[in-house]
């Protein structure tokens, strides 16, 4: 096995994967300066930081590329311990509240969301174990095991309250658990047991507002001026785009304010307003794209770590997409859970981006290995 950075072979870069995820970034930086049209110079701003951290991720992209995902075996148990560091520092003075959750650090030019580090170490993490256990789980030792390793930074997160980031976290373990759990009984346990520590969620830790969005999902119509009102907004958004939208800068529902996030958590909204069921088809497409060049990566991976961190990275672009097009939709709760590559946001996008790199090397390791 060879470890370190090896030399920059452009040919053996995943073009298609690449292109779906710039041109999705476009989809976003338009969107981004869309909305910026009619709010002013202070939106505008926010349009020039996220082209400097696109520059930014490309940079580390490229730097990802060319770097041994092995190493990525033993420097995620150590990233891993330095998330929950940081999970546990964020919730002290240190911290920052950005909307009700505690769980930002404010560096004054910029902010950072610890959590988006603990994605990526605990999917590493997770790669690790199911790779060194043969592909399958089926005792309850090696169960407890992946399940601490997940609940502890998944309690972590729940008390700054951050639902929408504890949902991925949940939602990405649960799902590779059933890809690789034995005794699917198992898979019964941990629902009955989710069962259970949502209601006592409910009752003991949820915020009002938290419980608020939940009902409010269930039926909007309960607070149409409250915590109903995005989810009515932006359904009117999606629905006012039919086939060709507004056009960018055109956007009703955008444009006046009526969207709240519109950069962030309903970014999906504007682009159906303003571009239409056309936008939103080639959105759709290029994130069919994203996951089908992903599971490629995965199955051609040389090991069973490449494989797993390559399945990993695929489901928690998956679950974070599913739940903010369906919270646009009306179909999934509000969590303030960003569009992968497309919503505003630096730590964000940044994370989504090194996480493209890691898959990149993983391919570019898979042909060399079927080469020889």
């Amino acid at each position: 096995m060879k470890f370190g950075f090896s030399v920059i072979n452009f040919k053996r870069i995943d073009w298609l994967l690449l292109s779906a995820v710039t041109l999705l970034i476009c989809f976003g930086l338009s969107a981004i300066y869309s909305v910026a049209l009619g709010r002013g110079a202070g939106e505008l701003m926010n349009f020039q930081k996220q082209l400097t951290w696109v520059g930014v991720g490309i940079f580390f992209l490229f730097i990802l590329y060319n770097f041994d995902y092995h190493y990525w075996r033993l420097i995620g148990w150590f990233g891993y311990a330095a998330s929950l560091v940081l999970l546990i520092l964020v919730l002290t003075p240190l911290g920052s509240t950005v909307r009700g959750t505690s769980g930002w650090f404010n560096l004054g030019l910029f902010s950072f969301q610890p959590v988006e580090l603990t994605k990526i170490f605990l999917i590493m993490v997770l790669a690790d174990i199911y790779s060194r256990h043969g592909r399958v789980i089926y005792g309850f030792r090696q169960l407890a095991m992946v399940g601490g390793v997940v609940l502890i930074p998944l309690a972590l997160v729940m008390l700054q309250p951050d639902l929408g980031s504890g949902m991925i976290l949940f939602f990405t373990w649960f799902i590779s658990l059933i890809l690789v759990t034995k005794n699917k009984w198992q898979i019964i346990l941990i629902a009955g047991a989710v069962i259970v520590v949502f209601l006592a969620g409910w009752f003991f830790l949820f915020k009002d507002y938290q419980r608020a969005r939940i009902m409010t999902f269930i039926d909007p119509s309960l607070d149409p001026l409250g915590r109903g009102y995005n989810v009515q907004q932006s359904l009117i958004a999606v629905g006012g785009g039919r086939l060709m939208g507004k056009g960018l800068g055109f956007g009703s529902q955008s444009q006046l304010k009526f969207i709240p996030e519109s950069q962030t958590d309903f970014i999906f909204a504007v682009i159906a307003e303003e571009m239409g069921l056309i936008g939103v088809t080639f959105i759709l497409s290029f994130y069919a794209l994203i996951f089908f060049r992903l599971y490629r990566i995965a199955t051609r991976a040389p090991d069973d770590f490449g494989m797993f961190l390559a399945l990993f990275i695929m489901l928690i672009f998956f679950v974070q997409m599913f739940i903010n097009i369906g919270m646009c939709m009306g179909i999934s709760p509000v969590t303030g859970i960003s569009l992968p590559f497309v919503s505003y946001g630096g730590s964000f996008l940044i994370t989504a981006i090194l996480l493209i790199g890691i898959a990149l090397n993983i391919n570019k390791s898979g042909s060399l290995a079927r080469r020889h």
